[in-house]
């Protein structure tokens, strides 16, 4: 069912919540997990900045994740998109479409009381325009 998988990872408790599961289904159906992260960038005096202040932080954990993907023998790649304009989810699905995955999966987050009730932007977005299959991880209690 699943050949190729995109996990998309932007460093956040909640995105890690979807590693598991990408790991999970890449296990169950002998599928590649392609790790991907949007490295928002903002134009500003002084050239182009991360959005994330930790960015290279999360750029090694990007890495941990997919070794530790290899380590249970999934095979496992990283890819890093730099996007001034677009967005997150329009990145991800055109990594998703590049790669030929048939799923993509995300972490869902919220910042209200009723955080596990409302997805986060990216996630939403990413609903409404993806042209496969979207699972969104919900948060651990």
């Amino acid at each position: 069912m699943f050949n190729t998988i995109v996990l998309g990872l932007d460093g956040s408790e909640g995105s890690r919540r979807a590693v598991p599961v990408a790991s999970d289904l890449a296990e169950r159906y002998g599928a590649s997990v392609v790790i991907v992260h949007v490295d928002e960038r903002v134009a500003a005096k002084g050239g182009v900045h991360p959005v994330l202040p930790n960015e290279e932080q999360v750029r090694e954990e990007l890495d941990e994740h997919a070794g530790q993907l290899a380590g249970a023998g999934i095979d496992a790649k990283v890819e890093v998109v730099e996007i001034v304009l677009g967005g997150p989810a329009h990145a991800l699905e055109d990594a998703a479409e590049r790669e030929g995955a048939e799923l993509i999966v995300v972490g869902r987050r919220g910042h209200s009381p009723i955080a596990g009730l409302v997805l986060g932007s990216v996630t939403q977005r990413l609903l409404h325009i993806a042209r496969r299959s979207v699972l969104a991880a919900p948060p651990l209690d």
